[in-house]
């Protein structure tokens, strides 16, 4: 074996251990006490302790930046900065062309911000693109900031939806050419775990003037990320936008690494302290410093040192050793759950026709998703999510066809009712520290709810709320942790 990967996999097999809440136990249904099975990082990552642990020790230097005059502010302002500086590395952009920023909701806020900026630098063009499986987040803005949306389809093939349609995209840009601001695509779709040609769309973009804005939320913990083709300029992408909590580091910033001869063309999106150079009573002056300029007020500093903190230690195990770790995860899942003869896999699952990673959806046939995830979690403490996962648009489009067959007849006076049970699916997703036992307990366990739907169905019923409630078990969370316990203990 080659050192190098002897290397990557030594502190690989460490960090997958690392993290805050892998061992959580709750008591199940059965009276039983297990340790949780994480299956929901899509949604949220949890906790990488040693970024946790960096963030713990800068906290004894913690002060403002935009100073040099103390011991704290020189710390503070220094390892903010190197926190750009390492995020920019790590996606492969280059800081004479691009700038990294941080904002506060995470990639909505950031998504947000540059439709703004890109409708106004480019006002004469009224239109984006945007693909079918996007996320509300790469969806909404564009349909709020510009006054109209095309959406791309996806590629189609034996009834299973795959990567998005360069081949259309390139249609939909020529038959618009001079009115398409910009592309909205995700870079790995948050439902099915299906990774897009980034690049390549961003080369297609690039030949009809148009910008690439990517929806890296679910990118920059799974994949490597090249923002820069120096072989190939064309495929540089403009603008990339992702979240720190997505990233292993809960509780800080979204980011923001895009180009600096974008964002110069106007006066940046917000106002406030650190991003002017002077202020007077009838005029201010704004910095031509980046990301000072587009950083207005006091950042979140902890969460942007324990993001890049987290950012360093993926770099350091590889994120092509990381995604091939996952890629084997996925195959496992996708083979195991194939051999169930009522499960449902949506998207395209044969991983030499589109690559996938990160999440797999599912259905059990004949149980609602509300349902299966309730007994996963109930039973089996595996924690998973369901519902259309804030991509409404693309999960009515797989699962059309059967959710017309299972409302047909229903009584008109109930049909809201049982569109809402029905209409979703069950996502379970990985992560760095998932493992082959993980995804083993998923296979069987999924498997053994399919065998005894008649069972489950009579444990539970749906509630004022329309989900699914066990009929005797009730979950009592103050008795694992509330926050008034947690500080009385501390007080006592």
């Amino acid at each position: 074996m080659n050192p190098n990967h002897l290397t990557k996999q030594v502190l690989f097999k460490k960090i997958q251990k690392e993290f805050i809440g892998l061992d959580t136990t709750y008591t199940l249904a059965t009276g039983k006490t297990s340790r949780r099975i994480y299956l929901d990082s899509t949604a949220t990552t949890l906790m990488m302790k040693p970024a946790f642990d960096v963030v713990s020790s800068f906290l004894h230097h913690y002060a403002n930046t935009h100073s040099l005059l103390h011991f704290g502010a020189k710390i503070s302002t220094c390892e903010y900065n190197w926190a750009h500086n390492r995020i920019l590395s790590f996606v492969g952009a280059d800081e004479k062309s691009y700038t990294c920023f941080f904002t506060g909701s995470g990639t909505t806020a950031g998504i947000n911000r540059m439709a703004r900026v890109f409708r106004d630098i480019r006002p004469e063009k009224k239109i984006a693109i945007v693909s079918i499986m996007e996320h509300h987040s790469n969806d909404l803005p564009h349909r709020k900031h510009m006054e109209k949306v095309i959406h791309v389809p996806v590629v189609k093939q034996n009834g299973k939806l795959g990567c998005v349609c360069l081949k259309t995209l390139e249609q939909i840009l020529k038959e618009n050419f001079g009115k398409i601001n910009y592309v909205a695509l995700t870079g790995i779709s948050n439902v099915t775990g299906i990774i897009n040609p980034i690049n390549k769309a961003a080369e297609i973009a690039h030949k009809y003037d148009a910008l690439l804005l990517v929806d890296g939320a679910q990118l920059a913990a799974h994949v490597p990320i090249r923002m820069v083709n120096p072989d190939n300029p064309a495929q540089n992408i403009d603008a990339l936008i992702f979240s720190g909590h997505k990233t292993y580091m809960p509780g800080s910033p979204g980011v923001v690494v895009a180009k600096k001869n974008l964002l110069s063309q106007i006066e940046p999106e917000e106002v406030g302290g650190g991003m002017v150079e002077e202020v007077f009573v009838d005029h201010y002056i704004v910095k031509d410093t980046y990301p000072d300029r587009e950083e207005a007020g006091t950042p979140n500093i902890p969460g942007a040192i324990g993001l890049a903190t987290a950012i360093d230690v993926l770099d350091r195990i590889g994120m092509d050793f990381l995604q091939k770790e996952e890629e084997e995860l996925i195959r496992l899942a996708l083979e195991g759950m194939q051999k169930i003869p009522s499960i449902t896999i949506y998207g395209e699952p044969n991983q030499d026709i589109c690559k996938r990673i990160a999440s797999i959806s599912f259905n059990i046939n004949g149980l609602d998703h509300g349902l299966t995830a309730a007994v996963l979690n109930d039973y089996f403490n595996i924690a998973v999510r369901n519902e259309c996962f804030c991509a409404h648009p693309y999960v009515k489009e797989m699962i059309m066809d059967d959710l017309l067959e299972l409302i047909e007849g229903v009584d008109m006076n109930d049909i809201e009712e049982v569109f809402h049970l029905k209409r979703g699916m069950v996502r379970a997703s990985f992560a760095l520290y998932s493992t082959k036992e993980d995804v083993y307990a998923l296979i069987d366990t999924v498997n053994s709810i399919a065998n005894n739907k008649e069972f489950y169905k009579s444990m539970y019923h749906v509630n004022v709320d329309g989900n699914y409630e066990h009929n005797i078990f009730k979950f009592d969370h103050s008795g694992d942790f509330s926050v008034e316990s947690c500080i009385a203990q501390l007080l006592d």
